[in-house]
């Protein structure tokens, strides 16, 4: 269950309302529907000067792979919206590759001889690769859709995975730092995401983990990351005095090495995400990884992407009330290919595509409702159509005629669960 966004009769955010009112104002007459995903309505009698609203903070966890969004109610510590954008970078660096590849294959078939030329392209400052724009660009859409929709008077995003101070220097003076409420989560948080929530030795899953050192303090190891790993207690007991190495893992030590692939995304995009909120004119309040676990720990939550982004920040309730949320699934899908010359596995130019990307008002990727007569797959069918040139479209599997559909939503680059 989310609360139903809702919109005054000029356009302006209200409180969302729960969904047994908002059917009851459609059912009325009095709503009508704006928008499918996220549900959205419009009132007919009410305009916002004639409503009083409360205040919303939207908070962000951004991921590499997925990224977490959830709005609460500060007035009231209730947790109205929660959603996960599942991101295609790694498909667009995919993509890249492949044209990459495809692109050297045709230079090296052409046997003539190019002098080379002076290339003096330079990338502009703050230049990131578009597998990673694409993430940036994801968030800062939703973060204005959400405006649009919703009465929010400040964001909280995690900027920071881990306290990079806490990490390369444990004994910082201070006590009240060093020793404070989230002594122990940045690391920890850290190692857990490095090693993939499971014992380095054994591989178990699921069962209660602790900070190992790879080279033991009794033997001259030392407090610093590389030097520690996660393991299960009995893996911890057994290894005892042992290094890695003499314990039967010398992997270990070399993965200990190893950066954090899906890190380093999230810390080259952190701050163009900061800039791109900053021009929302919003206040922004900063969060790091070990913050957002120690909310979510003294909250008793479950560990997911937007249980995580409600617990982002300082700024968080004595008591939030998630009970009955789902949260919205949304997956970037893009906006169609942009190469107009499609070619088979070899690089070979087979067919152009058609200049129009739309045909008989439809387009790729809009969610529409098939209502079909009759047939194998007669009755309702609702979901992402892809269209053809023809009068006969695709649709969950299967090929429908466009006199039988009906648009719901237009393409917007998203999918919907």
């Amino acid at each position: 269950m989310r609360y139903v966004l809702v919109l005054s009769s000029d356009r302006k955010p209200l409180d969302p309302c729960h969904p047994a009112r908002a059917r009851r104002l459609l059912k009325r007459g009095r709503a009508a529907v704006l928008r499918r995903y996220p549900f959205t309505i419009i009132l007919k009698d009410r305009t916002a000067a004639e409503s009083a609203t409360h205040r919303y903070r939207l908070k962000i966890d951004p991921g590499s792979r997925t990224t977490g969004l959830a709005i609460i109610c500060e007035d009231t510590g209730r947790l109205v919206w929660a959603a996960e954008i599942q991101h295609r970078g790694h498909e667009i660096h995919r993509q890249m590759m492949k044209r990459r590849q495809l692109r050297r294959a045709r230079r090296s078939r052409k046997c003539r001889h190019r002098q080379p030329r002076f290339n003096n392209r330079r990338r502009k400052p703050g230049w990131l690769p578009p597998s990673l724009v694409s993430r940036v660009s994801n968030i800062e859409t939703w973060v204005a859709r959400l405006k649009r929709y919703v009465p929010i008077t400040a964001i909280s995003v995690e900027l920071a995975k881990f306290d990079t101070q806490k990490l390369q220097n444990p004994e910082i003076s201070g006590t009240e730092y060093q020793r404070g409420d989230l002594f122990g989560y940045e690391v920890r948080e850290y190692l857990l995401e490095k090693w993939g929530h499971r014992c380095a030795y054994c591989g178990a899953e699921n069962v209660p983990l602790e900070i190992d050192h790879i080279v033991p303090k009794s033997r001259g190891g030392s407090d610093r990351v590389s030097n520690l790993t996660i393991s299960c207690r009995d893996c911890n007991l057994a290894k005892g005095n042992k290094t890695a190495a003499e314990f039967g893992h010398p992997e270990v030590q070399k993965e200990a090495k190893r950066p954090l692939r899906d890190a380093a995304a999230v810390n080259a995009t952190r701050w163009a995400i900061f800039r791109r909120l900053q021009a929302t004119g919003l206040p922004i309040e900063v969060g790091t990884g070990g913050r957002t676990k120690y909310n979510r720990t003294r909250l008793g939550l479950p560990k997911a992407h937007w249980t995580d982004a409600a617990c982002v920040g300082e700024s968080m309730p004595d008591d939030l009330f998630v009970r009955g949320i789902t949260p919205l699934l949304i997956k970037a899908t893009g906006h169609g290919r942009r190469k107009r010359c499609r070619t088979d596995r070899y690089g070979f130019p087979i067919c152009h595509a058609p200049p129009a990307k739309k045909f008989m008002g439809f387009q790729t990727g809009g969610i529409v409702r098939a209502i079909v007569p009759k047939g194998k797959y007669a009755g309702v069918h609702i979901g992402r159509v892809a269209i053809r040139h023809r009068p006969s479209f695709r649709l969950n599997g299967f090929d429908v005629h466009p006199k039988y559909l009906e648009i719901l939503q237009r393409a917007d680059g998203y999918d919907y669960k």
